[in-house]
Order: C-alpha cells, then sequence, then structure tokens
C-alpha cells in the first residue's frame, strides 16, 4: 500500500506522513516547497514527487492543502488518478471540497474526511474523525477507513458533507469567533498581564480559548469565517444573546439575570439527560 500525501510539507500533511510510516504504510510527498520535501526526504526517508507523479504511483491520494487551493490541485490531478484509487481530503469544510472531487474526479473513489484535531496531537488515539461518503462506493471505503481508525482507537462519526458544515459553523465558527474576540477583549485592557497573575478558573478556561484560537494560523481561521455556511447566523444569534445578558446587567436586573441562568442550566441538563 502506498499513499500520496498532496501538500506533504505542510503541519498536517506532516503528522499524517509519521503516522502512516508508523503504520508501515509507504509514503510519497509532494510539495510547492523543494527545499521542504528535500528536508522531509532526508527526515523520514519518503520518495517526493510533484503531484502528478506522486499520484500516479499511489494506491490512496490524501490532499493536504488549503481550501483556497484545492480546486487547482484536484484539476491538476484529475487525468492521473485511476479507477481503483481512492482520494481523500482533510478540509474543515465537506461541501466544496466533496463537489469539488465529485465534478473532476469521476471513476475513482472520492471520499471527505475530517480530523478533528491539530498537528500538535500524539497520534490518532482518543481523536474525533469526521467521514462524509455520499454514494455506494464511497460507503463501502469510509466502512474499511472507519475500522481502520477505530482499529487504532479513533472515534469516528458518519454524515453527509452538508450536516458536517452545518455543525462545524457552530463547532469550529462560532467557538473560533468567540475566542478571537475574547482575546481581543482581554488585549484592550491595560492591566492584562496583571489579570492572568490571579486569575482563577473561569478566567483561565476563557484565557486558553482565546490564546489558543489566536495562536493558530490567521489565514486557516479566516477561511473557515468566510466559507462555513450559517457562521453569520450563528455568530449573530451569538451576539443578540450578548445584547440580552448585557441588557440585565446594565439595568441592574438581577432576579431577571438569575432567572435566565437558571433556565440555561436547566436546559443544559436535559440535554445531557
Amino acid at each position: 500500500m502506498k499513499v500520496a500525501i498532496i501538500g506533504g510539507t505542510g503541519q498536517m500533511g506532516r503528522w499524517f506522513t509519521k503516522v502512516f510510516l508508523d503504520q508501515s504504510v509507504s509514503v510519497i510527498v509532494s510539495g510547492r516547497n523543494r527545499e521542504k520535501l528535500l528536508k522531509m526526504q532526508d527526515e523520514f526517508g519518503v520518495e517526493i514527487a510533484n503531484n502528478v507523479d506522486a499520484v500516479k504511483t499511489a494506491d490512496r491520494v490524501l490532499i493536504c492543502v488549503s481550501i483556497e487551493n484545492f480546486e487547482d490541485v484536484v484539476k491538476e490531478i484529475r487525468s492521473y488518478i485511476s479507477p481503483n484509487q481512492v482520494v481523500m481530503d482533510i478540509c474543515s469544510i465537506k461541501e466544496f471540497p466533496v463537489n469539488t472531487m465529485h465534478k473532476y474526479i469521476t471513476e475513482a473513489t472520492a471520499l471527505g474526511t475530517h480530523p478533528m484535531f491539530g498537528p500538535s496531537a500524539e497520534s490518532l488515539e482518543n481523536q474525533n474523525f469526521i467521514l462524509t461518503p455520499t454514494n455506494t462506493r464511497e460507503r463501502q471505503f469510509a466502512k474499511d477507513f472507519k475500522q481502520w481508525l477505530e482499529e487504532n482507537k479513533s472515534r469516528v462519526s458518519i454524515m453527509s458533507p452538508r450536516k458536517h458544515d452545518e455543525l462545524m459553523s457552530v463547532v469550529l465558527g462560532l467557538a473560533h469567533f468567540v475566542g478571537a474576540v475574547a482575546c481581543d477583549t482581554l488585549l484592550s485592557r491595560s492591566d492584562f498581564t496583571e489579570m492572568k497573575k490571579v486569575a482563577g478558573p473561569s478566567y483561565k478556561m476563557l484565557l486558553n480559548l482565546a490564546e489558543g484560537v489566536t495562536s493558530q494560523d490567521p489565514d486557516f481561521y479566516a477561511s473557515l469565517q468566510m466559507n462555513l455556511p450559517n457562521v453569520e447566523e450563528i455568530e449573530n444569534l451569538f451576539y443578540e444573546k450578548t445584547r440580552e445578558w448585557l441588557d440585565y446587567v446594565t439595568r441592574r436586573e438581577k432576579s431577571m439575570l438569575v432567572d435566565k441562568m437558571k433556565s440555561v442550566k436547566k436546559k443544559l441538563e436535559l440535554q445531557e439527560s
């Protein structure tokens, strides 16, 4: 078995290179930066090639490029994909890449996947992985891939690309939005450093979210905000809820704020029961 990792010099490409090698899977890596490719060859002992040559010799193709470059890459390799190959992507958005693969890759199996973790993960163990098959052939491969992931102790969910993107508008879009705005708010205060020194658990949780989001690739997070469906609707709802809660505080309506907190707690308990 040989896997071609397109965009393999990026952080996630490197991560999957190591994972596959640890599983005794042969890997060939392609990327735009020749110097980085040579470093990967020295570090991992993998084959390196351009996108087309990598695809020609592989059984599986894993595309690890940004959403902005995704269609160009698929168009570049489409003529060299054979019917018995499987092409997968790892984009954090699923409808667009899946539709793009279906548009250009008509004979081979094309499966949308989303590893719900970043390159700091030590292994597949205890990590969430989402697969988005849309037809019988994809569902069959997804079943086999799910089994492999679960053997490596991953938690696997299967859903449609649209359902995935709807969920990610909250799971990623809102979470990143709140973290970025929270960080901007905290840094607007002159006593930010002092607050960190005296912080309790609640503030530390907020700070962890804020720092976690803003320390990552800003292009990636901006791309999510631009491409996830319904993200504006979700974030507008958050804005409306913020104004509602702030109104209670501004008017010093303690009883209303207490009732609101109790209501939220009750709803949460019902969701978890």
